[in-house]
C-alpha cells in the first residue's frame, strides 16, 4: 500500500515498467507506484504560440451565463385573437438536474406532534403486553406446587381458582391509555344546530272562466253565395289594377318571374294569416271588455252628473300595460293625428341615477291587451311626436342626447334614421321634439330642445339627419370674463317648448331656471321676450289651440299659470298642492284644460264654469306607489290618457259636466266654431285685465 515504506530490494524500471515481488510479503509493488515514479513530459503542439511573460499574465474576463443549451430558441404559437403566428420572446432557461421530495417533518408542527403521539401509543401498548405476559408466568409457577393440594380440596378451593382466572384475564388485556385531546392553536368552539322544517301547506286556486256572450246569425245558401261573389269581384279588381301598372317583370327573365310569383304568394299567405289572427284577437278582446266595448264607450255616461252642480268625474275605461315595459316610467304620450284610436307611449326613467333601456309602444283602443307596435332602444326615450301628414313617422328623443325616426311601415325594430356623436347630437337629455312644416326643398324637419341649452333644427336630407343650431339659451346678466378678456355666458337648460299655431316663426321655451323665453326662428342671438314664470323647472309650455295670445305653463313648484304673451305677468295662477307633471288643453273648448300631479291626482278645469278651482279633482292611481307623469286629450273623443311612473297608461272618459256646451235658447241657433271659443276666453281675460288696471 502507499502508506508502507518501499523495501530495499525493490527495483523499478521507469521506461519499461518492470515489476518485482517483495520477498517477504509477495505483493506486487509496481501496481500502485507507476504513476508516482513516471515523469510526465508536457507535449506541445508544433503550431503553439510562444508568448511572453507579460502576455501570459494578462487576464481575460469570462462571462458565465445560466442559459439552458437544450432550450428551444424560436418558439412560434398561433394567436386566435390576432389570427396570426406570433414569436414567443421569453423561453424558460431552468434545467432541473435532480429533485427529491423530502420526508422530514418539523417537531413543532401539528403533523409532527400527532406522529410523536402515535409512536408513544404503540410503544406503550407493547410494554403493557410484556408486563401482562410476565405476570401470567409468575402465576403459573406459583400454582404448580399447589396442584397436589388442590386435587384433595378442589371442591373447597374452586372460588379461589376462578378469582385467579379473572385476575389473569384482566392482566392479559392491554391497558389503553386515555386519548389526549390536541388543542387547536386557534380559538375553536363546537356548536350544534338543528334545521327548522317548514310546515307543509296545501293551497288551491280556482280560475275564473272567461266571460261568454251569445252570438246568433243566419247562414243561408244565398248569403254564402253572395259572400263568395264579393270576394271574386275584389280579386278581379286587384288584378285589373296590377295590369294598369307598368309591368316590371317583363324586363326580368323567367327565373326572376318565378321568384317574384313565389314571394308574392308567400307574402299573401302571411298577410292573410296575420289578418285572421288579428280578427280573432279583436273578438277575444271584445268579449273580455264587453262592459266597455270600443264603440259603446261613446255612450258610457255618468247619470249622476244631473244632480251635481259644477262638478264632474272621470270614468275609467281601459288600462294599458306591457310586461316588457315594467318599471319604466311613461315619459311621453301622443295621439296619432290620422287614426284617432291609436296613440304612442314613450318609456324611460326619470331616476337619473338608475338609467336603463327605453321602449316605444303604440296602443290601439281596439286592443287594450297588447300594443300594435313595439320598439326597444338602448337609451331611455324622453319625448316623442308623430308627423301630421305622415302618421307612420315617429320621432323620439333619447336620454343620451340622440334623436331617432321610426317608420311604422318597416317591419324591423331599428330606427330608420338616428343621430350619433359623429354626425352631431345633444350633450344632455332631449326633453321635447316637434315636427315642423317641410322646408323649401320639401325635406322633412323637426326641432328639439335639450338641457345643453340648444334649440336644434334637424332636416332629413336623403338618408342623413343634418342639424343646425337655431338658438342658444343664454342667461341674461350672467356674463363673466375669462382668460384674455373672453366673455363667458351661462347657458340655460331647456326643458320644454311649443310653437305658435298661426305665427310660424314664434315659439316658447321653458327652462330649468323657471324662465320662459319667447323666441323666433329668424333671430338666434336674442329673445323676443322673457317671463319670470316659476320658482322651479318649467315642465310644460303649451299654446291655446283657439286663442293666439294665450299660453299655459306648469312647474314643479305646484303651480299652473295661464299667460297672455303680450303681458309679462300671469292672468291665472292655480296652486295644486303638489308638483305638476304635465298640462294639456282640451281640443273642444278654449277654457278647458287638465293637469296631473305627482300625488296621483288628475285635475280638470273649465274657466267658463269656475275660474277659481278645478271642477274635477280625482285620484287616478295609488298615492304611495305611483306618480302621474303625463296627460293627453284625444282629438276627437271626450277621453284622456294618463301615464304614471310604473309604465301604466289609464284611459278615462270625461263626464258630461266636464264637457258642457252652450245651451240652446229659444228661437236662437247655438253658435259654434273657433270665433265663439276665442270670444269666450277673451271675456274672461278682459275681466282680469280690468282688475289689474284698477289695482
Amino acid at each position: 500500500s502507499p502508506s508502507k515504506p518501499l523495501p530495499e530490494t525493490l527495483s523499478i524500471s521507469v521506461g519499461r515498467g518492470t515489476r518485482k515481488k517483495d520477498e517477504d510479503s509477495g505483493t506486487d509493488v509496481g501496481e500502485g507506484t507507476d504513476e508516482w515514479s513516471q515523469s510526465k513530459a508536457t507535449v506541445r503542439p508544433p503550431d503553439q504560440l510562444e508568448l511572453t511573460d507579460a502576455e501570459l499574465k494578462e487576464e481575460f474576463t469570462r462571462i458565465l451565463t445560466a442559459n439552458n443549451p437544450h432550450a428551444p430558441q424560436n418558439i412560434v404559437r398561433y394567436s386566435f385573437k390576432e389570427g396570426t403566428y406570433k414569436l414567443i420572446g421569453f423561453v424558460n432557461q431552468l434545467a432541473v438536474h435532480f429533485s427529491q421530495v423530502g420526508n422530514l417533518i418539523p417537531k413543532d408542527s401539528d403533523e409532527g406532534r400527532r406522529q410523536h403521539y402515535r409512536d408513544e401509543l404503540t410503544a406503550g401498548s407493547q410494554e403493557s403486553a410484556k408486563v401482562v405476559r410476565s405476570d401470567a408466568e409468575m402465576l403459573e409457577e406459583e400454582e404448580e406446587p399447589k396442584e397436589a393440594e388442590t386435587e384433595a380440596g378442589s371442591q373447597t378451593d374452586m372460588p379461589t381458582a376462578e378469582a385467579a382466572e379473572k385476575v389473569a384475564e384482566e392482566l392479559m388485556t392491554p391497558m389503553q391509555p386515555k386519548e389526549r385531546k390536541l388543542t387547536n392553536q386557534f380559538n375553536f368552539s363546537e356548536r350544534a344546530s338543528q334545521t327548522f322544517n317548514n310546515p307543509l301547506r296545501d293551497r288551491e286556486c280556482q280560475m275564473e272562466p272567461p266571460p261568454r256572450t251569445n252570438f246568433s246569425a243566419t247562414a243561408n245558401q244565398w248569403e254564402i253565395y253572395d259572400a263568395y261573389m264579393e270576394e271574386l269581384e275584389k280579386q278581379e279588381k286587384t288584378k285589373e289594377k296590377e295590369k294598369t301598372k307598368t309591368p316590371v317583370a317583363k324586363k326580368m327573365g323567367k327565373m326572376a318571374m318565378r321568384k317574384l310569383t313565389s314571394m308574392e304568394s308567400q307574402s299573401d299567405d302571411i298577410t292573410k294569416v296575420t289578418q285572421a289572427a288579428k280578427i280573432v284577437e279583436r273578438m277575444v278582446n271584445q268579449n273580455t271588455y264587453d262592459d266597455v266595448a270600443q264603440e259603446d264607450f261613446k255612450y258610457y255616461e255618468d247619470a249622476a252628473d244631473e244632480y251635481r252642480d259644477q262638478e264632474g268625474t272621470l270614468l275609467p275605461l281601459w288600462k294599458f300595460q306591457n310586461d316588457k315595459a315594467k318599471r319604466l316610467a311613461v315619459t311621453a304620450l301622443c295621439w296619432n293625428p290620422k287614426y284617432k284610436d291609436l296613440f304612442a307611449v314613450g318609456h324611460g326613467s326619470y331616476d337619473f341615477m338608475k338609467q336603463s333601456r327605453g321602449m316605444l309602444l303604440l296602443y290601439s283602443l281596439k286592443n287594450p291587451s297588447f300594443p300594435e307596435y313595439v320598439f326597444s332602444s338602448e337609451s331611455g326615450i324622453m319625448c316623442l311626436d308623430i308627423h301630421v301628414d305622415h302618421p307612420y313617422l315617429v320621432v323620439v328623443g333619447h336620454y343620451d342626447g340622440n334623436v331617432a325616426i321610426y317608420n311604422l311601415k318597416k317591419p324591423h325594430s331599428q330606427p330608420s334614421f338616428r343621430s350619433s356623436a359623429k354626425s352631431g347630437k345633444h350633450t344632455d337629455p332631449v326633453w321635447q321634439v316637434k315636427w315642423q312644416k317641410d322646408d323649401m326643398d320639401h325635406n322633412l324637419n323637426f326641432f328639439s330642445v335639450s338641457s345643453d341649452g340648444r334649440i336644434v333644427s334637424w332636416t332629413l336630407v336623403k338618408s342623413e339627419l343634418v342639424h343646425t343650431d337655431v338658438i342658444k339659451l343664454k342667461v341674461e346678466g350672467s356674463t363673466t370674463e375669462g382668460l384674455e378678456g373672453l366673455q363667458l355666458h351661462t347657458v340655460g337648460c331647456g326643458t320644454a317648448f311649443d310653437f305658435h299655431k298661426e305665427i310660424d316663426y314664434m315659439f316658447l321655451v321653458g327652462t330649468e331656471e323657471g324662465k320662459i323665453y319667447k323666441c323666433s326662428k329668424s333671430y338666434s342671438s336674442q329673445f323676443l321676450d322673457t317671463y319670470d314664470a316659476h320658482n322651479m323647472a318649467v315642465d310644460t309650455v303649451s299654446w291655446n289651440p283657439y286663442h293666439t295670445k294665450v299660453f299655459m305653463s306648469c312647474s314643479s313648484d305646484w303651480t299652473v299659470k295661464i299667460w297672455d304673451h303680450t303681458i309679462k305677468t300671469p292672468m291665472f295662477i292655480y296652486d295644486l298642492n303638489s308638483a305638476v307633471g304635465d298640462v294639456a288643453w282640451a281640443p273642444y273648448s278654449s277654457t278647458v284644460f287638465a293637469a296631473v300631479t305627482t300625488d296621483g291626482k288628475a285635475h280638470v278645469f273649465d274657466l267658463a264654469i269656475n275660474k277659481y278651482e278645478a271642477i274635477c279633482n280625482q285620484p287616478v292611481v295609488a298615492k304611495k306607489k305611483n306618480k302621474i307623469t303625463h296627460v293627453q286629450f284625444n282629438p276627437i273623443y271626450p277621453i284622456i290618457i294618463v301615464g304614471d311612473d310604473r309604465g301604466h297608461i289609464t284611459c278615462l272618459k270625461l263626464s258630461p259636466n266636464l264637457r258642457k256646451m252652450p245651451k240652446e235658447k229659444k228661437g236662437q241657433e247655438v253658435q259654434k266654431g273657433p270665433a265663439v271659443e276665442i270670444a269666450k276666453l277673451d271675456k274672461l281675460l278682459n275681466l282680469v285685465r280690468e282688475v289689474k288696471t284698477k289695482t
